[in-house]
């Protein structure tokens, strides 16, 4: 019999489809193993900011007394405050008024004329009863790194309470810490809509971003010089 019949063409034919078997699940483990290593890789981060929080994350209740709550911008809806930037400054107003704070820097993007969340923010605190005084406006709060770094760098703030969506407040407390600021922050519940998970999904690649910032410090998009606003309002407070 020849190679190609008969008992040992069966043998060898069974042999090479083995052989490519054992290619293909060669290639398969080999990319299992890789969208592992790839899933590993991008969820670090996310991993490192829950494990930075540690237990200094809760509500208005549970939160200590510091003299800043830092709150971050979070949109406009026709230049008053969006629902989810307006539950924000209600969690503020309550630390405020429960005496846990005694100034609140709203901190935005102004980067136009016609947009100002910092603006937003002063007008609708001050409405609800705080004096302006107490209140201080960041207007160069580009992104969260930049909101922390200039609190410290810029306004002077070492202790804070920050207040943001439970989604996001573990990445500000994080960064507020590689900062320079002692944090603990307040996570605003918000229900589990579409914005609610779309701000969660962009928790992913902001952790990573948030990673490499604590790790290089980067100046912000805008630094200038310092201002006294935080320490003032933090001057006429104690005289009162």
């Amino acid at each position: 019999m020849r190679g190609g019949t008969g008992v040992v063409g069966l043998l060898r034919r069974r042999a090479g489809q083995w052989r490519v078997r054992l290619r293909e699940r060669r290639a398969q483990r080999g990319l299992f193993q890789l969208v592992t290593v790839c899933c590993s890789l991008a969820l670090a981060p996310s991993a490192w900011l829950w494990c930075t929080a540690g237990d200094r994350v809760g509500t208005v209740e549970s939160a200590p007394s510091a003299p800043v709550a830092v709150v971050f911008g979070a949109g406009l809806d026709q230049g008053r405050p969006s629902p989810y930037l307006e539950h924000r400054l209600v969690a503020a107003l309550d630390l405020y008024r429960e005496g846990k704070v005694q100034v609140i820097l709203v901190t935005g993007d102004n980067g136009r004329v016609e947009y100002s969340e910092p603006d937003a923010m002063y007008d609708y605190l001050t409405e609800h009863g705080v004096p302006g005084s107490r209140v201080v406006r960041d207007y160069a709060g580009f992104d969260t790194w930049d909101s922390c770094t200039r609190a410290h760098r810029i306004f002077g703030v070492d202790r804070a309470v920050l207040v943001s969506q439970d989604f996001h407040v573990r990445r500000a407390l994080a960064l507020c810490e590689a900062a320079g600021i002692r944090s603990y922050a307040v996570g605003v519940p918000e229900l589990h809509d579409v914005t609610w998970w779309y701000g969660g999904l962009r928790e992913i690649p902001g952790a990573g971003k948030a990673a490499l910032n604590a790790w290089l410090r980067p100046d912000p998009h805008f630094l200038g010089p310092k201002e006294d606003g935080v320490p003032e309002a933090l001057a006429e407070a104690g005289r009162r």
